[in-house]
């Protein structure tokens, strides 16, 4: 059996930043909020920058008003925060918990959701899916496009373009709540972390989302936005987002521990980056092969 031993010790951080009488402010939330309204902004600027819009298809036209990103950050807001939750219950609380029911955080799921149907809605006692989110959001631009007759693909490639922002926030959120741990591992930076029931020096999983699900992730998408100018093919920059990031999560999956037993070592994480991927390789086929229209003057 291996020996493993911890070199650099886990930075213990308060997770609740600010406590005011029965309301606590915790690290999670703020890497949401701060994610969200730190998008907004580059946006914003983005927008702004009549440089990245003289060619076709935009032809100086820019594809959306501030006042329209404005309007779009509550419905991604609704739309993240709805399909996290929705998510969760579906691919975690359900599935999950009907492949492993043994699992420590599931709790009589998910007959529980029949029996006691606050636990739809739980999100107190954790449970957020990131797919689930990406779904919600998906849905959500795809509303809001329809209701401002706005490019899709277009607004697509600019919310996409800045998302990374919010998962590394919330990788880092994670690491200081000490959850979604990674696998034992004897690696010189291995840490042990508080709640973790076996105290094992583990893989940070965490700080591996968050660099390459984030700031990896991020410096390529903004090259290929700023520098090569794939949003004037709508829909490649969203998609170089669904398959950078279905790859990175798939890599990491094997120095994350799973939330529960799966298929073999077939984690559920792997499973869900699978539709990721494949609807990032069908968004290239329709940015490539698509004549881009014109916007309307």
């Amino acid at each position: 059996m291996p020996v493993y031993q911890a070199i650099i010790p886990y930075p213990l951080i308060d997770p609740v930043l600010l406590q005011v009488g029965p309301i606590a402010i915790r690290w999670y939330a703020i890497s949401y909020i701060v994610g969200i309204l730190l998008s907004w902004w580059i946006i914003a600027r983005a927008l702004r920058n009549r440089s990245l819009w003289r060619n076709p298809p935009f032809n100086g036209k820019r594809p959306a008003t501030a006042d329209d990103i404005g309007d779009l950050v509550v419905w991604a807001t609704l739309g993240i925060i709805i399909g996290g939750r929705v998510g969760w219950d579906v691919f975690y609380g359900t599935i999950l918990c009907s492949v492993s029911p043994n699992a420590g955080f599931c709790g009589g799921l998910p007959l529980a959701f029949l029996t006691n149907p606050v636990k739809l809605i739980a999100v107190w006692e954790g449970g957020m899916s990131f797919h689930g989110g990406v779904l919600g959001l998906a849905i959500a631009i795809w509303l809001f496009c329809r209701r401002r007759r706005l490019s899709l693909l277009t607004i697509g490639d600019l919310i996409t373009s800045v998302a990374p922002i919010g998962i590394a926030l919330v990788r880092i959120a994670n690491f200081i709540n000490g959850e979604l741990w990674g696998r034992p591992t004897d690696v010189p930076w291995a840490m042990i972390f508080p709640r973790a029931p076996d105290q094992l020096p583990r893989h940070p999983s965490q700080l591996y989302e968050c660099f390459l699900e984030g700031f990896v992730l991020l410096l390529i998408l903004q090259f290929c936005f700023r520098v090569l100018r794939w949003h004037e093919r709508p829909g490649l920059i969203a998609a170089t987002f669904f398959t950078g990031y279905g790859l990175f999560r798939f890599f990491v999956e094997f120095f994350r521990e799973p939330d529960a037993p799966f298929l073999g070592w077939f984690t559920m994480g792997m499973a869900l980056c699978v539709p990721l991927i494949l609807a990032g390789l069908l968004l290239y086929w329709v940015a490539l092969t698509r004549r881009p229209a014109r916007l309307p003057a």
